[in-house]
């Protein structure tokens, strides 16, 4: 039996930190163009931006 090899994970990298980040950015991005029609909608999208962010940064960040 062949072991797997495993060759360029850079592409990979590169998709975990996108998964790590993109969905923040978008929340902010939201966030900030619904902020004159609803401020509280608004620091509800910037508190989850937030909390996305932390833990994926934690969990995603502690697993590279």
């Amino acid at each position: 039996m062949i072991g797997l090899e495993v060759g360029n994970m850079d592409g990979l990298v590169a998709m975990i930190i996108l998964i790590m980040l993109i969905p923040a950015i978008i929340l902010f991005i939201i966030a900030t163009a619904i902020r004159k029609k609803n401020k509280k909608g608004s620091k509800i999208l910037y508190i989850i931006g937030v909390v996305y962010l932390v833990i994926s940064l934690g969990t995603c960040g502690s697993m590279m």
